[in-house]
């Protein structure tokens, strides 16, 4: 059996970017040349990589099950070219839940690339489920998600706290009252974050623990059209209040005391391998230690 390392690189471009086209112009080279490494690579393994359905290539089980070895090997032959004295560089690839992406990242990324000048971000903002996915199929190096999440290949550590908020507009007739009581719960009508977020699996969670089904206003994946849509009259909302603070403090917003337990963790999400990159590992201590606000 012979691999060669462009075989590999295609491999992994392939699956990080989703497209063959992608991924050749990604290791600069043509799309044909590209399309015949995958094919030696496949036959050299003696199992396929990916399914081709018309243009689109989808990953395999035994191909998923190769990225994370293939990633590895890659990791450590970078690893070999430079030296532990050279200065952390690249590009670090990020996906990040939205409320992390919006309130923490910035000034996260601010501070570490202060420190690392020749460090590139590239931030992807996505729902808890498709960070998961991110970071299994290796298109990034971390994933930040603010759900509960269990995955039997990826390491999945806790990293800070945050608080979810239930709020309405201020002529709403709970604001006068400032708070939503069990039974008060399964009446509202609700504008969330849609399925798949970690908001909105926070939310389904504490719900469940004390009431009923609730009544389902809307359901949206951008924080800015939830508040705008509650400030509408639509319904109440639940968020981090991270993202609601400006509203709540210039009157906009009036936060609702509940009996829901809407506390929850973040997390950062990688595949085992990350300890072999330089430049994630980096940005993990980073994230270990900054000093992060987080009081809602």
């Amino acid at each position: 059996m012979s691999v060669s390392l462009r075989q590999l690189k295609i491999f992994e471009a392939t699956a990080r970017l989703g497209r063959l086209t992608a991924a050749a112009d990604d290791q600069a080279i043509s799309q044909s040349a590209a399309s015949q490494a995958l094919r030696e690579l496949e036959s050299g393994l003696g199992y396929p990589l990916f399914h081709r359905v018309g243009r689109e290539l989808l990953i395999t089980d035994a191909g998923r099950a190769a990225l994370p070895k293939v990633g590895l090997i890659l990791q450590t032959l970078d690893n070999l070219i430079h030296s532990p004295g050279d200065a952390i560089s690249g590009t670090l690839r990020i996906a990040a839940s939205l409320t992390i992406a919006s309130y923490l990242l910035p000034k996260l990324l601010s501070s570490f690339i202060h420190n690392h000048e020749q460090v590139d971000p590239d931030v992807r903002i996505s729902n808890t489920e498709e960070v998961i996915s991110a970071v299994e199929k290796g298109q990034v190096h971390l994933g930040l998600i603010e759900g509960p999440a269990l995955h039997s290949q990826l390491c999945i550590t806790p990293w800070c706290e945050d608080q979810l908020q239930v709020f309405c507009r201020p002529d709403h007739p709970l604001a006068a009252v400032g708070k939503l009581t069990a039974e008060q719960i399964c009446e509202q009508r609700w504008v969330l974050r849609e399925p798949g977020s970690g908001t909105r699996a926070v939310f389904d969670a504490a719900v469940q623990q004390v009431s009923g089904q609730v009544k389902l206003a809307l359901a949206l994946n951008r924080q800015e059209a939830i508040k705008q849509s509650v400030k509408a009259g639509l319904g109440i909302g639940c968020l981090s209040g991270l993202s609601i603070a400006e509203q709540v403090a210039a009157g906009d917003l009036v936060i609702l005391q509940t009996p829901l337990e809407l506390r929850r963790r973040f997390s950062l999400i990688t595949q085992p391998l990350h300890e072999s990159n330089a430049l994630a590992q980096a940005f993990i201590a980073h994230l270990q230690k900054a000093p992060l606000a987080v009081d809602n």
